[in-house]
């Protein structure tokens, strides 16, 4: 009997806690990526700068190293008919028609044939050099942006706090939540527009690194059947 008793009482405290609670309209709370964006500061300038460099440096390399990672599978065997039938210049003109790092150092390689093989071998070691610094042009922008763009967005979080706890001092016992938020705003956005540069600069950085790295076995491997072909005996 108690507990039909205290059940209408709870009803109309619900009820009247109801009636109190005003509506809140959920759609209006709703903020794009960019309004969002824009409020994190002059800090995410610099953020965005660095995306756009990094997505640059990106589609810049990856059309590079399409070229560079083609192969014409009938390559060496025609160098090699090419260096015995004595055909130098068809050698060369094969190396420079075919535009690739590693025909470009085995057109260096060719150049130096009648000299010392040491000579033949520094000449192709330095034109693989130059070779592999062409393909990792770029690259250091991507390890500086993969750990300078987290550090800009720390950066921000700092400059954003202390935003909100001037606020909170200025204003003294009558705080204004909309005051503090324009810092509290700062101090988070800029961490996630950081962290997410940061993510994919680092990303990039690591799979363009994976792809250079194939293309110098690539020219590793044609490299050594070209000092193959010089070092056997003619037929």
């Amino acid at each position: 009997m108690k507990l039909l008793q205290i059940t209408p009482a709870v009803s109309d405290s619900l009820q009247q806690l109801q009636q109190g609670v005003p509506d809140v309209d959920i759609s209006s709370t709703t903020i794009n990526a960019f309004d969002l964006a824009l409020k994190g500061g002059w800090l995410m300038i610099i953020l965005l700068i660095l995306l756009l460099l990094s997505v640059y440096v990106l589609i810049e390399r990856l059309l590079v190293l399409r070229d560079a990672g083609k192969e014409d599978d009938s390559f060496m065997n025609r160098i090699k008919d090419y260096i015995h039938e004595g055909k130098i210049d068809s050698a060369q003109a094969l190396c420079k028609k075919t535009d690739t790092p590693s025909a470009r150092m085995v057109e260096k390689g060719i150049s130096r044939l009648g000299r010392p093989m040491s000579d033949i071998t520094q000449a192709i070691e330095n034109a693989g050099n130059i070779e592999i610094s062409k393909l990792e042009k770029g690259l250091p922008l991507l390890a500086t942006t993969a750990a300078g763009a987290p550090m800009i967005g720390f950066l921000g979080t700092v400059t954003g706090m202390v935003k909100a706890f001037m606020s909170m001092a200025n204003a003294g016992a009558n705080v204004d939540v909309t005051h503090l938020s324009t810092g509290i705003y700062e101090a988070l956005i800029t961490t996630v527009g950081g962290l997410i540069v940061g993510i994919i600069a680092l990303f990039a950085y690591n799979y363009l690194t994976t792809q250079i790295k194939g293309i110098v076995n690539k020219m590793e491997m044609r490299i050594m059947e070209f000092m193959d072909i010089l070092n056997e005996p003619a037929v």
